[in-house]
């Protein structure tokens, strides 16, 4: 790796370690291996850095936790099964992905006082949207844009939701049983 990827590695775990606010360039400097000046070289500054760092954490998490990204994974056709089934492997990722859902907190309460991290994170979070419910529900942006905006609304707004419930007390937190009987109890599907 070269020094970009190297300050981009060591911002990510200075991110998930520190927060957004915490992390100082000589912190991103000390746990990439490189010097102060590369920062402003590569990435112009550390703010901008760290918001390439937090887009490749949040990127890295749907990766990792994404059904359809599961080697050899193959979720069920009939969709309130495949809802069940994908948030089960959601909720069994939360507390392996507690600092990553900090870290989303954190940006969040950050935006509106910086403008900077708004614009950068508006696209991937369409992007995202996007890819939660292709990878979720086998929505295809490209072959139906609206439904997949739509799901992909839903599913960032459910797991948003759940998310803090499980930050807040993991004990009374939804299962992906719960979810799955309120979303039938909604539909009025037995």
């Amino acid at each position: 790796m070269g020094h970009r990827e190297d300050l981009l590695e060591g911002a990510k775990r200075c991110l998930l370690e520190k927060g957004y606010a915490r992390t100082t360039a000589r912190d991103i400097v000390a746990a990439s291996g490189t010097n102060l000046a590369s920062i402003g070289y590569h990435y112009g500054s550390k703010e901008a850095l760290l918001n390439q760092a937090f887009l490749a954490v949040t990127e890295d998490w749907g990766d990792a936790v994404g059904p359809a990204n599961k080697e050899g994974a193959e979720l069920p056709a009939d969709p309130i099964e495949r809802f069940e089934k994908t948030w089960e492997q959601v909720i069994a990722s939360y507390e392996a992905s507690r600092a990553v859902w900090k870290l989303q907190l954190e940006v969040v309460s950050r935006l509106d006082d910086d403008e900077m991290l708004r614009d950068a994170i508006r696209e991937p979070q369409k992007e995202g949207r996007e890819g939660l419910a292709e990878g979720f529900f086998g929505v295809d942006p490209e072959a139906d844009p609206e439904k997949a905006r739509a799901v992909g609304l839903f599913c960032q707004a459910m797991l948003t939701g759940v998310m803090i419930q499980w930050m807040v007390d993991p004990d009374t937190a939804p299962s992906a049983k719960d979810l799955t009987e309120g979303l039938k109890a909604i539909l009025g599907t037995p």
